[in-house]
């Protein structure tokens, strides 16, 4: 009987069970798929040799995270290799002009001038409560205890403003924080990367929090790929004593006398725990399908805007017109700049497909060259703001049919984004091999945690969100059953690959262990 078991395999799991295994918990990770990671995959989507990292891409948050300040030597012993660049993002605007996000306050005041510097000496007398609020159990002791910390250092009203500021948009801060609208368009897009807009309560938190990260951490990736990273995890919990199985779909969560017992499996099987059962699911699965009884509580739970990704197999490096960095820059954000993003996002939340969405390109050639062929391109492209039901198109040029994500409508919509980027790399679509293209529809299919084609496993509204995710009726990471716990990108602090919540959960249960 295992101490652990761990129901789902992606970041939050992995880190989980690894922490659990090195602290001497005996652990089971069992995945319903053929293969491990969950949104962390690489393979050769395209053509033979290029590896392409599909589902999630980027690993800044996981680089700069608790898991891996702890786990980072360890998983290096066992062949993780991290790359990063001088050149991590960008924006490049209709008319041809760019703006860069650099690596040094110095390097970012010259790209965007002295309000840089203002908006960053603001930040880092504070950073430590700033980065708390997403690296802390907010429904805790330890939780508890960030808040004093926050009210002894800063008073009454001090505290007032800080919780204020949280809850600032991006609009608003962007706006009175700098008065060019290129670093309105630089820093803007990066809130869809939190799963909001840059008119949501809480964006302007983020998208702080995202340009100081960006700056001091880069956007580090995996030699070889992001599965190198699961590869590294997996061999150690394994080390450790821990199994991590594939093709094992849990049914439901067992339970006895209100406690937590063990997991059993569509095929029958029953697997038995010891002292947890961790689940990585979303609510609607944790409580509309592993747990009787709590019905309600899954169908409260909303899902946000979806996603589609376009991967592009190229015969040579693309060549950007303009400013010669573009080609240097990891991603690339295409966009009018902050109203673009606001208008685009709108136009999604009303089923909409946007005339102008912000386009995320990709390119992790600039760091790994080892991903393709000798002298290949490859582009890796996001968008966030699309609908999972489409009722229409802003643009009025593509007919929705039954509002479905038909295999027609994606590729047709993937015509709009592939001209959107040949307008300013003219040498795309004369070197392109192959492209292929996930609707929200194929990422649902992909995996069960991809609701709705929704990259971040939940709507982060306000209600959804911080203290209040992954429901007000059920904060934390606790459930209404003792010894189950939920992580994922569902609970707190969200979405990305910092696996902030398989961490907390880990550090809670060898606590409680400890104290035995």
């Amino acid at each position: 009987m295992a101490d652990a078991v761990v129901v789902g395999s992606g970041i939050n799991s992995l880190a989980c069970a690894a922490l659990l295994a090195r602290g001497g918990w005996s652990v089971r990770v069992l995945e319903r798929e053929d293969e491990l990671g969950g949104a962390i995959r690489t393979a050769e989507l395209t053509e033979p040799g290029y590896l392409h990292d599909i589902f999630s891409a980027w690993h800044p948050l996981w680089v700069g995270g608790a898991a891996h300040a702890e786990l980072g030597e360890e998983l290096a012993a066992r062949g993780l290799e991290y790359l990063n660049t001088d050149h991590p993002s960008a924006t490049l605007f209709p008319n041809g002009e760019a703006a860069f996000l650099l690596r040094s306050t110095d390097a970012n005041v010259a790209e965007l001038g002295e309000d840089w510097r203002g908006a960053v000496e603001s930040f880092f007398p504070n950073a430590d409560l700033a980065f708390g609020v997403l690296g802390t159990e907010l429904w805790s002791r330890d939780g508890l205890g960030l808040a004093l910390r926050a009210y002894r250092r800063l008073g009454r009203r001090g505290a007032a403003e800080f919780v204020g500021d949280v809850l600032t948009s991006s609009r608003d801060w962007l706006t009175q924080t700098f008065s060019s609208e290129r670093a309105h368009g630089l820093l803007a897009p990066w809130v869809l990367h939190t799963g909001l807009g840059p008119d949501a309560a809480g964006s302007g938190f983020m998208t702080q929090v995202i340009g100081v990260a960006v700056q001091e951490g880069g956007m580090p990736i995996p030699r070889g790929g992001g599965a190198r990273l699961v590869d590294a995890l997996v061999r150690l919990i394994e080390d450790h004593g821990g199994t991590c199985e594939t093709g094992r779909d849990v049914e439901r969560v067992l339970v006895r006398d209100g406690k937590a017992t063990g997991v059993l499996l569509v095929d029958g099987d029953e697997v038995p725990s010891a002292r947890a059962v961790v689940a990585n699911v979303t609510p609607t699965q944790l409580y509309g399908r592993l747990l009787d009884g709590h019905e309600e509580l899954g169908r409260r739970f909303r899902y946000g805007r979806s996603e589609m990704q376009i991967h592009f197999a190229l015969s040579e490096p693309p060549r950007w017109e303009g400013d010669e960095r573009l080609g240097q820059t990891a991603i690339v954000h295409l966009t009018p700049g902050l109203d673009g993003v606001s208008r685009a996002v709108n136009e999604a939340e009303r089923g909409l497909l946007p005339a102008e969405a912000t386009v995320v390109v990709g390119q992790p050639l600039t760091m790994d060259p080892s991903r393709a062929p000798e002298g290949a391109g490859m582009l890796w492209i996001q968008l966030q703001e699309l609908p999972w039901q489409v009722k229409g198109d802003a643009a009025g040029e593509l007919d929705p049919g039954d509002g479905s994500w038909t295999e027609e409508l994606r590729e047709r919509y993937a015509d709009r984004i592939q001209a959107r980027i040949a307008r300013h790399v003219p040498n795309l679509e004369s070197s392109l091999r192959r492209r292929v293209t996930l609707s929200p529809a194929d990422l649902q299919a992909a995996n069960i945690n991809l609701q709705h084609g929704d990259p971040y496993s939940g709507s982060l509204a306000l209600d959804q969100n911080l203290l209040w995710r992954p429901l007000a009726a059920s904060p934390g990471h606790s459930t209404p059953v003792k010894g189950l716990w939920h992580i994922g990108a569902s609970t707190h602090p969200g979405p990305g690959l910092g696996a902030g919540s398989g961490t907390l959960v880990a550090k809670r249960l060898l606590r409680r262990r400890l104290r035995r």
